[in-house]
């Protein structure tokens, strides 16, 4: 929208050079209950506005207070936070967040605009509660008043009575058509230095190849030319900080073998101890889970426990709580794509041998254990090569979580697709795992691979890429 400067608009200052500064305008944001439990610390990112919370917002957040998932946990932390700020004038005019900050306030229900009783008669429902502010509000307003929520659906009905409204976008990844993708293809190299980075033990200096622009660390190369070519990672070199140009050998794991490039990538970084956060991203197939398994248990004598865990997401708003029979029992239906690729690593090996037995007797010993997210919650992650799959599910403030929690020794691999997202108010710019690879390419500690190629089979393949 247009800004037009009146004669009651505050006076225009000058940049030294006669180029009119204009004053940024405050605006009113209207804050739904959906981005409280997607960020509790939501109110300090909106600068210099005011902020509104209308009073159905806290009666919903009532709601969530109780319970082990994150959405409980940022309830929580919202309220405490509001009751230490908590005086009269939250509900008379308002109280300044902060230095440099607006003002919070609550708004209590008003009666129902007739404006609004046209379209939406069921004054009962929330959304339409809280819209009924927001309307109010921006009827009594001369700043400009947006709601911002998650729920695109709650959005639509807002701009539908003129009403603007906005998704609360903090988090949110610049442009996910351009995220780091961990590797690159350097087209036309020299075949002496593929030659080079054979004969000299798989390690070359930086200076021996320059690239443009500069390699991030643990980044991934195809070197090719039409007749040779060379699989390498910008490593780090010994312990004086420097990096190198180091070939990446095709190694099975655990009986399972890599078919392309990507995923000998994805295995090199899941076997380095130096390595202490991965993510794999790739669409169904790829082979994201199962190859981090099989890391895991290559690897498995220097970690004190194997923990593969995802997060529960029922096709309903009942939780596994609703569902018959015992813990084990509730979650199982929800673990079963964990228990599918372990059992793929299992049929490598005859019943009898002596690999078979050992990952039954992990599995028994719970050396290996699969587990609901949810349920980790509290639980010391030491000496651990944890692997959460389906991560494109979870917020940024969940990821934090995970990671804050490592404790020494501890490798993370996150796995998931950011194309396939069931979390109703995360998408491919929000997810916790599209904000992860974006905050943290070039970090010394991590890597990133992402599997383009599908090898579950030609005919998953074919339904991925067209349907």
């Amino acid at each position: 929208m247009r800004e037009v400067i009146s004669a009651k608009s505050p006076t225009i200052s000058h940049h030294r050079y006669g180029q009119p500064i204009m004053p940024k305008r405050k605006k009113v944001f209207v804050i739904d209950t959906n981005v409280i439990l997607h960020d509790s610390t939501c109110i300090h990112h909106f600068d210099e506005h005011d902020i509104i919370i209308p009073i159905t917002v806290l009666e919903e957040l009532d709601q969530f207070k109780k319970g082990s998932q994150i959405i409980n946990y940022h309830a929580r932390e919202f309220v405490r936070e509001l009751d230490a700020l908590s005086t009269d004038r939250l509900f008379n005019g308002g109280i300044r967040i902060g230095a440099g900050k607006g003002t919070i306030s609550i708004r209590l229900e008003m009666d129902p605009h007739p404006d609004l009783l046209p379209f939406f008669p069921n004054t009962d429902k929330q959304d339409h509660r809280i819209l009924n502010i927001a309307y109010h509000i921006a009827r009594q307003q001369t700043k400009p008043v947006i709601l911002v929520s998650k729920d695109v659906n709650l959005r639509m009905k807002a701009r539908s009575i003129k009403l603007m409204a906005e998704d609360y976008t903090t988090d949110h990844v610049r442009d996910p058509a351009h995220l780091y993708s961990g590797c690159r293809y350097e087209e036309n190299v020299t075949t002496r230095l593929i030659e080079k980075l054979y004969e000299a033990g798989g390690e070359l200096g930086l200076d021996d190849y320059v690239a443009e622009p500069p390699l991030r660390p643990n980044e991934f190369l195809v070197l090719r030319n039409g007749k040779k070519s060379a699989l390498a990672i910008c490593a780090m070199n010994g312990f004086d900080g420097s990096f190198a140009l180091k070939r990446v050998n095709k190694e099975s794991i655990y009986g399972i073998t890599p078919r392309n490039a990507e995923q000998s990538f994805a295995v090199s970084a899941l076997l380095n101890r130096d390595i202490k956060l991965v993510t794999i991203t790739g669409k169904a197939g790829t082979g994201k889970t199962l190859l981090a398994l099989a890391a895991a248990l290559e690897t498995r004598t220097h970690y004190r426990q194997i923990l593969l865990t995802r997060p529960v997401m029922p096709l309903s708003n009942k939780d596994i709580g609703y569902l018959p029979g015992d813990i084990q029992s509730k979650i199982k239906p929800y673990m079963q794509p964990l228990y599918d690729n372990l059992g793929v690593i299992r049929g490598q090996f005859p019943e009898k041998s002596e690999m078979f037995q050992r990952l039954q007797k992990m599995l028994d010993e719970e050396k290996l254990a699969i587990e609901p997210l949810a349920y980790i919650r509290g639980r010391s992650l030491v000496k651990m090569y944890m692997i959460v799959d389906e991560a494109q599910n979870l917020t940024p403030h969940e990821v934090k979580t995970i990671i804050t929690r490592a404790g020494e020794g501890t490798k993370i691999v996150f796995t998931g697709d950011i194309n396939q997202i069931d979390h109703p108010y995360l998408g491919i710019r929000s997810n916790g795992l599209s904000n992860l690879i974006d905050k943290m390419q070039g970090q010394a500690l991590y890597a990133h691979i992402d599997l383009r190629k599908g090898e579950r089979s030609e005919l998953a393949d074919l339904a991925s890429d067209i349907l």
